[in-house]
């Protein structure tokens, strides 16, 4: 079965209505960006989720000393390094915070693709290319380029996924998971509940299950602080 990564996550509410659809894990970026969540909400999410979904942290080129810390604050399962970080680095993250690692990169050509085998990481990720931009483009590459992809990692495809392209990107490329973040917002940062059901529905159905996912309830406020 073909896990969801939502990306982006900026909102408990939206972290906890993709949680209930079944997604395998939530991205927080901690990157400059429209989606960076702020570093309390990031605590309060992976406080309470962290047990129930992987939860990701997306760093650009960021200190291994700021990666470690914000692991900690908010309780990271995942590192996900989106920058030129190399191989070194990648594999201290890991000593550093216990978590699982994705390494991401643009997939320009196949062989930027073929480059991604110097990574013993858990996961290698696969993103859309656009010149000065890391991710939440809304574009999509060349699905093709996947193949050359060893596969000796679990491949994520990411890269301008929505409910109506992410079946057949499955199809064409049979990734571990699919991650998306532009294609299921109302906005930069906030979730669109419908997209984000949509999208579930269309993994499922590229995997051949039936059943659509349930609708998200509705999302209850979160406990104060002084509770």
């Amino acid at each position: 079965m073909t896990r969801v990564k939502i990306c982006g996550i900026t909102r408990l509410e939206d972290a906890r209505a993709a949680v209930e659809l079944g997604a395998w894990a939530i991205g927080l970026i901690f990157a400059d960006s429209p989606r960076q969540v702020d570093q309390a909400d990031a605590e309060r999410i992976g406080r309470e989720l962290s047990r129930q979904v992987e939860v990701a942290g997306v760093f650009v080129n960021a200190p291994l000393d700021e990666v470690a810390a914000l692991a900690d604050v908010a309780h990271l399962t995942t590192i996900q390094l989106h920058g030129d970080e190399g191989p070194a680095y990648a594999r201290e993250v890991a000593r550093r915070t216990g978590a699982r690692v994705i390494k991401a990169i643009p997939a320009k050509d196949p062989a930027a693709v073929r480059r991604l085998s110097a990574f013993h990481t858990d996961y290698h990720l696969l993103d859309a290319y656009v010149p000065g931009q890391r991710g939440g483009t809304g574009k999509t590459f060349q699905w093709d380029y996947a193949r050359h992809h060893t596969r000796h990692v679990p491949l994520i495809l990411s890269g301008g996924l929505n409910p109506d392209n992410v079946r057949e990107g499955i199809e064409q490329t049979h990734p571990f998971a699919v991650d998306t973040a532009s294609g299921t917002e109302a906005s930069p940062g906030k979730k669109d509940p419908a997209k984000l059901t949509a999208f579930f529905r269309a993994v499922q159905q590229a995997d051949g299950v039936d059943e659509e996912p349930a609708d998200p309830a509705p999302a209850s406020p979160a406990p104060s602080e002084a509770a």
